[in-house]
C-alpha cells in the first residue's frame, strides 16, 4: 500500500514540474523574440535551458535539501542519478523519438529522411558536449576529498558554458533567419490576461513585466514539485530495495526529459531541424556543465566511480553509454556532411543496451 501512495505522490509532483516546465518554456521563447536572438541561441540555449530546467531542480533540490547531507544519504544518490540520467536520456532516448519524427515526416518534408540542420551549431553543440562532459566525469574518478582539484573542474564548467553560449548569443542573427519564421506564430503567453490590453502597444505582445512573472512562477512551481518528487523517489526506492541512484536514473529523464523533447518533434514537422537538433543538443551542453557543478562539489562522495558498488559503476555506465551514442551517431555526419533519420535512431539501441544492464543489476541484486 505504502508504494502506491508513494507513486501516487510522485505523480503529483511531476506534474506540478511539468506544469511549470510548459510554463517556463513559453515564456522563455517570449524572451527569445523580444531579443531578436539568432536561431543557435533560441534553440541551443533558452529553449535548451528551458527545457533542461525540470531535471536540473530535481538534482539540485535533491542534493541541497533532502536526506542528512553526509555524501552518503539517499538525496544525493537521487540527485547524481538524476544528473547522470539527462545526458543520457538525450543522448539516447531523446534522439532516437527525434530520428523517428523525421522519418514518419519524410514524405511530407522537401528534405526526406535527412536532417538538414545547421552544421555549424551541431559542430559547436556536440563539441562543447564531448569535452565538458569528459572533464566532469574525469572528475568522478579523483579522490572525493580532493576539494581543490573538484573546485577546479567545476570553475573549469562554468567557464566552458559562459563561452558556449556567448558565442551562440553573438552569432549573426541574420544568418539563419529564414528557419525563425515560427517566432510570430508563437503560442500566446500563457499568462498573457494578466497584460491588459490598455498598457501595450500592441496587444498581441505582451509586456517583459508580465513575460518575467509566468517564467518566476514557473521556477516556483518546478522547485516545489522538484521536492515532492525527491522524497518520493527516496521512498520508493526504500520500500522496493533498488538504489536511489539508479532509480532516480531511469525515472527522473523520462518523466520530465522526454515529454520536453516533442518540442523537438514539432519543429520537425515544421522543417525547421536546426532548432529541433539544437533543442536536444543545446541542452545536453547545459547539462554537462552546470548540474554536473553541483554534484561534483556538493556530493563529492557520490559523484565518484566506486569500483566496489554495482549501483555506482552502473549510474556511471550510462555516461559512457551517452558518449558512444553521440559518437555513432554525428562522428558519421561529420566526415560524410549529412545526417539522416536513421542515424538518429540508433540512439534508442543504446538506451535498450542500458536497460539490459539495469535489468541484469536487478535480477542479481534482487
Amino acid at each position: 500500500m505504502k508504494d502506491v501512495i508513494d507513486l501516487g505522490i510522485l505523480a503529483i509532483g511531476l506534474i506540478v514540474i511539468l506544469g511549470g516546465s510548459e510554463l517556463f518554456t513559453n515564456g522563455i521563447e517570449w524572451f527569445g523574440h523580444k531579443l531578436n536572438l539568432a536561431e543557435g541561441a533560441v534553440g541551443s540555449v533558452l529553449a535548451a535551458v528551458g527545457t533542461a530546467l525540470p531535471e536540473t531542480m530535481i538534482p539540485v533540490v535533491a542534493i541541497l535539501l533532502a536526506g542528512s547531507g553526509d555524501g552518503s544519504d539517499s538525496g544525493h544518490g537521487v540527485g547524481v542519478g538524476a544528473i547522470l540520467g539527462a545526458p543520457f536520456m538525450l543522448a539516447t532516448l531523446a534522439m532516437f523519438v527525434t530520428g523517428v519524427a523525421v522519418w514518419s515526416q519524410r514524405r511530407k518534408r522537401d528534405t526526406g529522411d535527412q536532417v538538414l540542420a545547421d552544421p555549424a551549431v551541431l559542430r559547436k553543440d556536440v563539441g562543447y558536449f564531448f569535452v565538458a562532459y569528459a572533464i566532469a566525469l574525469g572528475a568522478a574518478f579523483l579522490p572525493s576529498d580532493a576539494g581543490i582539484a573538484r573546485l577546479g573542474v567545476a570553475v573549469v564548467l562554468v567557464v566552458i558554458y559562459a563561452i558556449y553560449v556567448r558565442a551562440h548569443f553573438t552569432a549573426d542573427p541574420n544568418v539563419d533567419a529564414p528557419d525563425l519564421a515560427h517566432l510570430p506564430q508563437l503560442a500566446p503567453l500563457r499568462l498573457h490576461k494578466l497584460d491588459m490590453p490598455g498598457h501595450r502597444e500592441n496587444t498581441d505582445v505582451p509586456r517583459l513585466r508580465i513575460v518575467s512573472f509566468q517564467v518566476l512562477l514557473a521556477v516556483g512551481m518546478i522547485l516545489v514539485g522538484a521536492v515532492v518528487f525527491v522524497d518520493a523517489v527516496e521512498d520508493l526506492a526504500g520500500t522496493l530495495g533498488v538504489a536511489p541512484a539508479v532509480l532516480a536514473l531511469i525515472i527522473a529523464p523520462i518523466a520530465t526529459e522526454l515529454p520536453e523533447k516533442f518540442n523537438s518533434v514539432i519543429w520537425v514537422r515544421q522543417a525547421k531541424d536546426t532548432l529541433a537538433l539544437g533543442n536536444i543538443t543545446g541542452a545536453m551542453v547545459f547539462q554537462s556543465c552546470i548540474p554536473t557543478v553541483i554534484g561534483l562539489t556538493l556530493a563529492a562522495q557520490t559523484w565518484t566511480v566506486d569500483w566496489n558498488s554495482p549501483e555506482s559503476l552502473l549510474a556511471f555506465a550510462s555516461a559512457g553509454i551517452a558518449f558512444v551514442s553521440m559518437a555513432v551517431i554525428f562522428l558519421p555526419t561529420v566526415r560524410r556532411g549529412k545526417l539522416t533519420a536513421r542515424a538518429l535512431s540508433l540512439g534508442g539501441v543504446f538506451y535498450v543496451v542500458y536497460l539490459v544492464l539495469v535489468a541484469g543489476y536487478l535480477i542479481t541484486t534482487g
